[in-house]
């Protein structure tokens, strides 16, 4: 199961540090354009920016606490909260009426959900 975890772990942090250097990096007129990226035209560039080093901070809240054995609680932790972004993600892709992009959302919050019950639950870092 501990295998399991650190594979969920950094899939997650992929798709976190892949969506947020999109989102800080990419000018917003670009994102807006991209299939999904709706929803960015009508934010400010400070907020697209905002979630943009949120998910990067969210990639490395997953791994690097538990590599380097400092407070890996945060890894469960960055989960957690990575499940409220993926909520936030649904709603506004619904407003949207990107339907495909709310079930990718669901996915993601379910390895994050499972991340956060393993880590916090039967195989967490300390014991």
């Amino acid at each position: 199961m501990n295998v399991a975890l650190w594979i969920a772990a950094g899939l997650l942090a992929a798709v976190a540090l892949a969506g947020g250097i999109t989102k800080t990096f990419v000018p917003k007129e670009k994102l807006a354009a991209n299939n999904g990226g709706g929803w960015t035209g009508d934010a400010s560039v400070g907020f697209v920016k905002t979630l943009g080093i949120l998910e990067i901070l969210a990639a490395v809240g997953l791994i690097l606490p538990a590599v380097l054995d400092i407070a890996p609680v945060m890894v469960p932790v960055t989960a957690i909260c990575w499940i409220l972004l993926m909520i936030g993600a649904m709603i506004t892709h619904l407003r949207y009426g990107e339907a495909r992009f709310i079930v990718l959302n669901a996915v993601y919050l379910a390895v994050a959900a499972y991340v956060a019950w393993g880590r916090l639950g039967p195989e967490p870092f300390t014991g």
